[in-house]
């Protein structure tokens, strides 16, 4: 089994334990190109705070279009925030914001690894 520590040592907590389970199945070769494929990829959790707290500044919804969520970044944009509540909702679950994206990657990186 690679060694995750190793190869992604900036991942913690729910993260590691999901990646952990997608490389337990790889070579180590594999996992070495997924590691490097997922690092490109993945979306910082204080970097999604950051942008959560730039909302207040005027510019909500930044951090939903950095996750990839258009619609709901849209929405955040022309409501700002939807009236401050929706920022201050995302600076609470920020983490679980970038957790998400990144399993979403991690997921269509592992799939397109085997076919």
């Amino acid at each position: 089994m690679p060694d995750v520590y190793q190869l992604l040592p900036e991942i913690q907590g729910e993260e590691l334990l999901y990646i952990q389970g997608l490389l337990k199945e790889m070579s180590e070769e594999k996992a070495r190109q997924f590691a490097m494929i997922y690092r490109m990829r993945r979306r910082d959790p204080q970097t999604v705070l950051l942008l959560t707290l730039i909302g207040f500044l005027g510019f909500a919804g930044i951090q939903r279009f950095y996750v990839d969520q258009i619609g709901m970044g849209l929405i955040f944009l022309l409501t700002a925030g939807l009236c401050g509540i929706g920022t201050i909702i995302d600076i609470i679950n920020y983490k679980q914001l970038s957790f998400e994206y990144n399993q979403r990657q991690a997921f269509e990186i592992k799939n397109t690894q085997t076919t």
